[in-house]
């Protein structure tokens, strides 16, 4: 009894630590966490790909841990401000992120100071899955194909603008690379995630987008936008019709990413427990049955897996930004 009152005594933080290292033999800490609600942040607007992939994890996440999983959106920046947030949150369990390339692999390659480092400021958890991103153009204009719009940048250079959903995000990089291989000169306009993106693409302002395919069914559905083509190596399951831009532009492959991530000092009994339960979700014929249909293929491989996968990124963008000639900001 002694013993219990003295760690009724700890802080919260010390609490979880000496839960993580015994174990807290009777299952303790599987009946404290969680006793609220708890938080998942993620970097760009609500409708995008990565807020829709962050919704369906924290859907399920609440499902089985009996507490709701609070999707909190922090845009722009690529992706960074709201990774910056995760990093200096508590390690305690009840914050977590749902990230992907453009603030994990690409923005060391384009910041000259970087608020944390992908490498060693956060505990990665589990991938969740990955997906193509769509190349689309607004219904206005003539271009078809990916081949009509490569000639139609090339009869007037720098009279064609191209969005993103933000300097440094993973659309940009790939847009760029685009730009690169089809030898065009198109403008790049960044936003604040892809939701107002698509807004100015569906409106007209701007002429060309890549962003994640899930993010654009509904509005090519209803006759908003047309998708050229989509961006992996293989044509998509859910859109065998889609061209790749490799069939025009040989050698050209993107796929997006998605991860969940904690704050660095998490207890590990806790980072094992979300890295099962989406390994679980993963698997799930309901769940797969919703990502297949936007595009995004599930994937659970754990942490480890995970922080091996963006370590290679981080050096296979650095070779995109440097062939795309983008500068560090």
């Amino acid at each position: 009894m002694a013993h219990l009152l003295s760690l009724r005594r700890l802080p919260a933080r010390i609490m979880l630590l000496v839960i993580a290292l015994f174990g807290a033999g009777s299952g303790h800490a599987a009946d404290t966490f969680p006793n609220r609600p708890l938080r998942m942040l993620v970097g760009y607007p609500p409708g995008g790909p990565n807020d829709i992939t962050a919704r369906i994890t924290a859907e399920y996440l609440s499902s089985v841990l009996g507490q709701q999983v609070i999707v909190d959106n922090r845009a722009g920046a690529g992706g960074t401000i709201s990774a910056t947030i995760l990093s200096q949150a508590a390690p305690d369990g009840y914050t977590l992120g749902l990230c992907a390339n453009g603030e994990m692999a690409i923005a060391p390659n384009l910041r000259l100071k970087m608020p944390y480092d992908p490498l060693k400021s956060f505990a990665p958890v589990s991938r969740v899955g990955s997906g193509q991103l769509a190349l689309v153009v607004p219904v206005s204009l003539t271009a078809k194909t990916t081949g009509d719009f490569v000639a139609q940048a090339k009869a007037k250079p720098g009279a064609l603008n191209f969005a993103s959903s933000g300097t440094g995000s993973t659309a940009h990089l790939a847009a760029e690379l685009f730009k690169s291989m089809a030898k065009i000169d198109i403008v790049h306009v960044p936003y604040k995630g892809a939701a107002p993106a698509l807004s100015d693409i569906i409106g007209g302002q701007v002429q060309m987008l890549i962003t994640g395919y899930s993010g654009v069914v509904p509005h090519a559905k209803a006759g908003r936008l047309r998708v050229l083509a989509v961006t992996g190596a293989q044509r998509l399951k859910a859109a065998p019709d889609v061209p790749t831009i490799g069939e025009t532009l040989p050698g050209y492959a993107v796929n997006s990413w998605y991860g969940v991530f904690a704050p660095l000092g998490t207890p590990r009994a806790l980072l094992d427990r979300f890295q099962r339960d989406i390994a679980t979700m993963t698997q799930t014929p309901a769940v797969i049955a919703r990502m297949t249909a936007l595009g995004i293929e599930a994937d659970g491989s754990g942490g480890q897996e995970l922080a091996a996968q963006m370590k290679e990124e981080i050096a296979k963008w650095r070779k995109v930004v440097e062939i795309a000639g983008v500068k560090k900001e």
